[in-house]
């Protein structure tokens, strides 16, 4: 009984205190953004400029692993019931109230509910009676495929030119 509870309590103070935790649901494991409402996980995505949520749907089950906010390591692993929430239903008011304040750089936040409720998904993932054991191994994975690029390297005389112009100012 005390290690259930014990169990409970670092899966709740864990993902309450990280703001990203890693999702598997039926494919690749997805870092998403959430809030921690009601005893369980929030997230909101699937629709224009949200975050992706694929693999998971409503009645399956999810692994969910919780890193550290200090030094981004793994945490906790834990296995979740995903429930998709009815948009606007007394649930997806109070999850969505949560999520509204964490989600950063909204382009319309004024319309961003109303965005939510007819674009997007409102999944809530709750916790089993099971917490994870963590592996020993690194379990890197090879990157999703993405658009996004990465800067390329900056040109050789770049350094000099903008060390001669600094030269000249003074």
């Amino acid at each position: 009984m005390t290690s259930h509870l014990l169990g409970q309590a670092l899966v709740e103070e864990a993902t309450k205190k990280s703001g990203l935790i890693w999702v598997r649901g039926d494919g690749p494991a997805r870092a998403l953004w959430h809030v921690w409402h009601e005893g369980a996980v929030h997230v909101v995505g699937d629709g224009p400029g949200e975050q992706p949520l694929p693999g998971l749907a409503d009645g399956r089950p999810a692994e969910v692993t919780v890193r550290s906010k200090d030094k981004g390591g793994r945490l906790v692993a834990w296995a979740a019931t995903v429930t998709e929430l009815p948009p606007r239903s007394v649930e997806w008011h109070a999850a969505v109230g949560e999520l509204k304040g964490k989600r950063l750089n909204a382009p319309d936040t004024e319309e961003m509910t109303e965005r939510w409720a007819r674009e997007c998904r409102v999944l809530r993932l709750e916790p089993q009676d099971t917490v994870t054991e963590l592996p020993d191994g690194s379990l890197a994975a090879a990157p999703l495929p993405t658009a996004a690029t990465t800067r390329r390297p900056i040109p050789a005389a770049l350094p000099r030119l903008l060390l001669k112009r600094r030269g000249r100012r003074g």
